[in-house]
């Protein structure tokens, strides 16, 4: 543990180890925490059924520069993965470099959203929020980023949609192939039998996936972590950044929000059953829905380590995308989460974005 002697380390190390570590837990009783949790400023410009726009106010005595950046959260997860504390937050570095900053979140999900269905993400709320920070911008092209289901959520809108006022889209940790993806992988041949019908049943009698349900599906997507996690607290109380980034995380996870019943069907039959979207399309009922005529630029990031979106199960989106008029593929440090937010984001995925937005504004 790095509170333990070590014989390479010298008396005044061990000394100023020790005192780090009894400040951090003696700052953590007295106020809480580490982690400086305070959300970055910001006014709500519009709104409609489970679309919430936000812009974010640039620091004092700035000049926004570039293309407006739009930040899509997925559903079920808090909009805090975008924000999800001082130092180790996405808007606030767009901010700090005096980038136009928007985010649309859905706000809490209940029993009345059940017959929402995955086209209402699609169809609605995430063109009508692009065109809102377009116009809010002075009319300027957006670039839109989308983590996770948010990713997914942008490749098909844009696709959808060839009209939209899009400069480029970002793609962080979205998965395709769900046949490579280690949680569900096991899983899937057993969705095909006869009891995979309770999950029809049980979507339609409860509104959807609860809350509970959806942390639980989090947690266990990195439950070698968990396991880990009292250790890997105990051998790190004298680093001050690892104990907040910690505490940060726990309080995204245990903000999930549930999700609605129609959505979470359709994600159950289209992804996880039929791997649908690695086929390129999806079926949305009235139309389908085609990968390839995504057009815009598109920059599609993975985690080297991540769980829910490993890079074998992104990676194919690079063939699916053939209509993107440029197409880069990178591989950055963390897991699912920590790619979007993590410490090691500070210089690697923020700065690829930075110059992804700059060659494309």
């Amino acid at each position: 543990m790095a509170i333990l002697p070590r014989p390479a380390h010298t008396a005044a190390s061990i000394a100023t180890t020790v005192s780090a570590a009894a400040g951090n837990v003696a700052h953590s009783l007295l106020y809480g925490g580490l982690a400086d949790l305070r959300p970055m400023p910001r006014t709500l410009i519009d709104d409609g059924t489970r679309r919430e726009l936000y812009h974010y106010r640039p620091a004092t005595g700035t000049t926004a520069e570039g293309d407006p950046v739009l930040l899509v959260t997925p559903l079920a997860a808090p909009a805090i993965c975008y924000d999800l504390r001082r130092g180790c937050s996405l808007v606030e570095h767009l901010v700090e470099t005096n980038r136009p900053t928007y985010l649309v979140e859905y706000g809490e999900v209940n029993f009345a959203d059940r017959s929402l269905g995955i086209e209402h993400w699609i169809s609605h709320v995430v063109p009508e929020a692009i065109r809102s920070v377009s116009e809010h911008a002075g009319g300027r092209p957006v670039h839109v980023v989308g983590w996770s289901l948010g990713g997914i959520f942008t490749m098909l809108t844009a696709a959808d949609s060839p009209d939209l006022p899009i400069a480029s889209l970002a793609v962080l940790g979205s998965p395709c192939d769900v046949r490579q993806v280690p949680l569900i992988a096991p899983l899937r041949p057993l969705l095909n039998l006869p009891p995979g019908n309770l999950v029809t049943t049980a979507y339609q009698a409860f509104g959807g996936a609860p809350k509970p349900l959806v942390k639980w599906a989090f947690q266990l997507s990195s439950v070698d972590k968990m396991i880990t996690k009292p250790v890997a607290k105990l051998s790190n109380l004298a680093d001050r950044e690892f104990l907040a980034q910690l505490e940060a995380v726990d309080r995204f996870g245990d903000n999930m929000i549930a999700y609605p019943g129609r959505t979470f069907g359709q994600l159950y039959h289209h992804f996880f059953r039929t791997n649908a979207l690695f086929s390129g399309k999806i079926d949305l009922g009235t139309h389908t829905v085609h990968l390839r005529d995504v057009k815009q630029p598109t920059l599609v990031v993975a985690g080297a380590n991540d769980g829910i979106g490993p890079v074998a199960a992104v990676r194919p989106l690079i063939d699916l995308l053939t209509g993107a008029g440029e197409l880069r593929f990178e591989v950055v440090p963390g897991g699912h989460l920590g790619l979007l937010t993590g410490r090691a984001a500070r210089d690697t995925t923020w700065p690829l974005l930075d110059q992804w937005f700059t060659r494309h504004d």
